[in-house]
């Protein structure tokens, strides 16, 4: 990654319930030898088992996590040795995992894993086993498994119980680069054809853009299921525990130029919970063309995702652009049985931002597509202000209408496509740039205050329009008044421009919604923009 990283069938399982509790298992001195007969990698390498192996299965996975939630939450140890916990940044880049110890390496199948090392904010230890024929294997820490490089780590002090800090997951393409990695609370993120990392996904968000600090849960434990030989599917689990829910995952990684993983949560609420996100995704938008005055940065744009698209229940599609804004802003769009959402990247052109470091032009966009019927609820969307590029500031997940209970099971499922375009056809026009400016008429007097938007759509069926379609613009807005509206041809996009002029009609600096579309013969053409525009207070209506 170029930035953040991070960024009576389950009895056999159940009983392991003290040592999760206690946290990090403290019986590293019982591995021996190296793995071959669970399949986790033979043929010489350093990996050691730790314990005994259990029986498993996604049900014996969902009664540990229910059985977890029946009792009182304790915290992971995250307490390190002084030697980890002092690593800077580069230091802890430093330290590398052996190549040749990879988790089914030389085994035939066209996937690895290579395991990561705690150290700077990565402070809470994973378990990690490998799964085959059903049966699960947790797999030691082991210095001989990292080369410490120049670190400045001694790896003969380090205590035999430490721990990994997650995982990344390789494909044969390529045994260099990976393509997914789990690490950190529970995030991960994955790549599309380009190889590129940019925004994450997490098993769950909880209590975030509340006035409160949010709850992050944690993949306690990871399960890694050998894949079948030849095949392009890799199948692991996560366990999910926090002081409000625990919750058990299935992922299935189909790897291709678009990376699918069909997901699957059964989560178990420890009491009430009053924001629940699932499927949440998180992003950075430090700014573009249309808020290029936040930053004296050279580059144009950056940002690793740059609007919220949604598929509601009833079919219509609509494209929120993405604002870094001056203070915390959460946005609710209601829904009922939602097709699909996303954080999308749809801005891939290199000259917009003229980076050829991180190449944001190339950062995938993740779309959410449910499984089954998710009921009432709104794909909430958390917007917080940053001053740099570092930092993830755009949050967006499924929030259900009904509060989770203690006790309750709740299943979700749903897939997540990470991908270059989506690969949901729209076959509307779609938005392709978003501009704001004083408003008025050039060239006379302005007798008050007013903003200009300047909405650009491409694609659908304009190809097949003439200049004097009768294409009209459909607006509306929450207050305010709207003005001097247009809609005509830009060629030298193959689309059309809509414009409009907002009109504040009181002194108020509430946020103000507004929603467009471009319609013909009352029949809809584009995608329906929708945006947040806050007024400046009164003293400020320059014009």
């Amino acid at each position: 990654m170029y930035r953040r990283r991070f960024i009576h069938s389950g009895a056999a399982l159940i009983a392991t319930l003290p040592q999760w509790l206690a946290g990090q298992a403290r019986a590293a001195s019982h591995a021996t030898g190296a793995i071959g007969t669970v399949g986790t990698g033979g043929h010489g390498n350093a990996l050691k088992p730790l314990g005994a192996p259990q029986p498993f299965d996604y049900a014996r996975l969902k009664g540990l996590a229910r059985a977890l939630a029946a009792g009182a939450y304790q915290a992971p140890n995250s307490e390190l040795p002084s030697s980890i916990a002092k690593l800077t940044w580069d230091q802890w880049e430093a330290i590398g995992f052996r190549d040749d110890h990879s988790l089914w390496a030389g085994e035939g199948v066209r996937f690895q894993a290579r395991f990561l090392h705690l150290g700077f904010t990565v402070r809470k230890p994973v378990r990690i086993f490998s799964v085959a024929d059903g049966v699960a294997q947790q797999l030691a820490f082991d210095p001989a498994l990292f080369d410490y490089g120049r670190s400045g780590i001694n790896p003969r002090r380090l205590p035999p119980d430490l721990g990994f800090a997650g995982f990344k997951l390789l494909f044969q393409t390529d045994w260099q680069r990976d393509i997914a990695v789990w690490q950190g609370a529970s995030y991960f993120r994955a790549v599309d054809g380009d190889m590129q990392y940019g925004m994450s996904q997490r098993g769950l968000a909880i209590d975030t853009g509340m006035s409160r600090p949010e709850e992050f849960p944690d993949f306690v434990a990871y399960y890694l299921e050998r894949p079948q030989k030849d095949s392009s599917t890799c199948t692991l689990y996560g366990l999910l525990d926090s002081p409000s829910i625990t919750g058990a995952y299935r992922f299935i990684i189909n790897v291709a130029t678009t990376l699918v993983m069909d997901i699957d949560a059964a989560l178990y609420p420890r009491k009430t919970i009053e924001r629940l996100g699932i499927a949440p995704g998180t992003s950075m938008f430090y700014y573009d063309d249309s808020n290029r005055w936040v930053s004296s940065d050279w580059r144009p744009a950056i940002h690793d995702s740059d609007g919220l698209q949604l598929y509601t229940g009833n079919g219509e599609w609509l494209w929120r652009p993405l604002v870094n804004p001056p203070v915390v802003r959460v946005n609710s769009y209601l829904d009922d049985s939602p097709r699909g959402f996303g954080l999308i990247q749809r801005d891939r052109n290199f000259a917009d931002y003229q980076d050829d470091g991180v190449f944001y032009n190339r950062r995938p966009s993740v779309w959410v597509e449910p499984k089954g019927n998710w009921g009432h609820g709104a794909v909430m969307l958390v917007e917080i202000p940053t001053s740099d590029e570092t930092s993830d500031n755009i949050v967006a997940f499924w929030n259900p209408a009904d509060k989770p209970q203690a006790g309750q099971e709740l299943l979700f499922g749903y897939r997540l496509y990470w991908c270059r375009y989506n690969p949901v056809l729209c076959r509307l026009a779609q938005v392709v740039a978003t501009r704001d400016g004083i408003g008025g008429i050039v060239g006379q007097k302005r007798p008050y205050f007013s903003w200009r938007f300047v909405v650009d759509f491409a694609g659908g069926d304009f190809a097949m329009l003439g200049d004097n379609a009768r294409v009209v613009p459909i607006i509306s807005t929450t207050r305010g008044q709207i003005e001097i509206t247009s809609a005509r041809p830009l060629h030298e996009i193959g689309g059309w421009r809509a414009m409009f002029d907002l009109k504040p009609t009181d002194d108020g600096t509430e946020p103000i919604n507004l929603r467009l579309f471009l319609a013909l013969e009352g029949q809809p053409l584009t995608e329906t923009w929708i945006y947040q525009y806050t007024p400046p207070p009164a003293s400020q209506r320059k014009f």
